[in-house]
């Protein structure tokens, strides 16, 4: 059974004091936070092999996407451009308290990665019972796309953006005299940053589906204003994105995408609405 699916309705008929609501959002707070916390416990006690294998594993040559770029070099003939064969910086901790930061820090952005289908499932059940009959069924698998575009931001941000940034940064030089050496703390504050905002970016098609929903949006709106959809992903993209060119436009296309893909579903929304609309009024029409 899916997430979103309980297998008995919620007690939405039943009056409830603000006091009520606000003792069980109590409760779905403590939960989800509960959740998270039992999944930082699992990354401290995995820091050294989650700063080897995951934190650090996008600056090294042997990365998936870098052994990807050089076999894409070889067959087209550009293995001297595209092969990554050193990535030329040092890692140093310049604070006294930087490495344990930036441990705790690791270890609760991999807390809410891990346990965000849960805490968004949590969030849902509290939400859920305000809506009507008719909401509840066209809002059915919530929970699972949610889940599935936060996930494919992150594998997006982890195997697509880091890699290309930390390449770029680490590549780009002023002067030979200059030796590039990161203080851990930018590092994994640029990792968590592009890793967990492409995860957030990637949620517009659901953002659109709601605000269509509600009467906020339309796709006649959102193909009118194209062009000006395109300069906020510019600016989204240059927020979420250390200031180059290259990762900007690696976010920028694909944030170009989903507003595309964003308008799809807008219209399939109205579509779907204005076929019940037509249905009701043609069985209004029956029964009269």
């Amino acid at each position: 059974m899916p997430l979103d699916q309980d297998p008995v309705d919620y007690p939405s008929e039943k009056e409830m004091s603000f006091l009520d609501h606000l003792e069980e959002l109590r409760w779905h707070v403590v939960r989800s936070a509960f959740a998270i916390v039992i999944f930082m416990i699992v990354a401290f006690a995995f820091t050294p092999w989650i700063f080897d294998n995951i934190v650090f594993a996008p600056s090294k040559p042997s990365f998936p996407t870098f052994q990807a770029l050089c076999r894409l070099g070889e067959i087209t003939g550009a293995k001297d451009k595209l092969c990554v064969e050193e990535i030329p910086f040092k890692i140093q901790s310049r604070y006294m308290t930087g490495q344990f930061t930036m441990q705790f820090l690791s270890a609760f952005v991999i807390g809410l990665i891990l346990a965000f289908p849960y805490v968004f499932w949590e969030i849902w059940r509290f939400i859920k019972p305000g809506l009507h009959i008719k909401e509840r069924l066209v809002t059915r698998g919530a929970v699972f796309w949610v889940t599935f575009l936060f996930t494919l931001g992150i594998l997006f941000g982890y195997y697509v953006l880091c890699p290309m940034s930390i390449w770029f940064f680490s590549s780009y030089t002023i002067s030979d005299v200059i030796v590039n050496e990161f203080d851990i703390t930018s590092y994994v504050q640029t990792i968590v940053a592009l890793v967990f905002g492409s995860g957030l970016l990637f949620q517009l098609p659901i953002v659109v589906y709601f605000l269509t929903k509600i009467g906020m949006l339309t796709p006649q709106f959102m193909r009118t204003y194209r062009k000006h959809a395109v300069v906020v992903i510019l600016i989204l993209a240059a927020l979420i994105t250390p200031p180059d060119p290259l990762s900007q436009t690696i976010i920028a296309v694909p944030l170009y995408v989903l507003y595309e893909v964003s308008i799809f579903v807008s219209a399939a929304v109205i579509r779907n609405k204005r076929k019940r609309e037509e249905a009701e009024e043609r069985a209004g029409q029956a029964g009269a």
